[in-house]
């Protein structure tokens, strides 16, 4: 099983396990390889904030799920965490918002000559990312959008 697909079949399961949780969201999923070690990291967050308990929670109850299903071949660590302060903007939903934060947009191909913006967001209308640049207001196809995510102002 090919790692996007390993990601989108752990982010249906753990949707599964946060209906049971209702002021819990799902933020992302990654699979990814550091060093010798494949790693599964789930995102999580709630208006309040995550704390260690709901990580855990939501850890016990998906590597139960993960050893029933097994959608991951070979050897792999679970993490489950908060999405932290440069959180990755992976709904439509989180385009609106944290309309008004700073954030860092990527293309998948250049887009009017550039893959990176950063800039104020100003939010998600008619699929474009619409985003205040130091050049102005930028309207990115959201199809074109490989990853986005909150900067941190200093």
């Amino acid at each position: 099983m090919g790692r996007r697909r390993v990601q989108t079949v752990v982010a249906e399961l753990a949707e599964e396990i946060l209906v049971d949780y209702p002021e819990l969201e799902l933020v992302d999923v990654e699979y990814v390889k550091e060093g010798a070690t494949w790693l599964l990291r789930v995102f999580i967050d709630k208006e309040a904030g995550v704390t260690l308990d709901d990580c855990e929670k939501v850890s016990r109850r998906l590597s139960s799920r993960l050893d029933d299903v097994d959608p991951v071949p070979g050897n792999y660590s679970l993490e489950v965490s908060s999405p932290g302060l440069e959180r990755p903007l992976t709904k439509d939903v989180h385009f609106q918002r944290f309309a008004g934060h700073l954030v860092e947009v990527r293309t998948y191909a250049p887009f009017q000559g550039r893959k990176n913006w950063q800039g104020h967001l100003e939010g998600l209308e008619e699929e474009m990312v619409v985003v205040k640049t130091d050049e102005g207001v930028i309207r990115i196809p959201r199809d074109q959008v490989a990853k986005a995510n909150l900067a941190i102002e200093f």
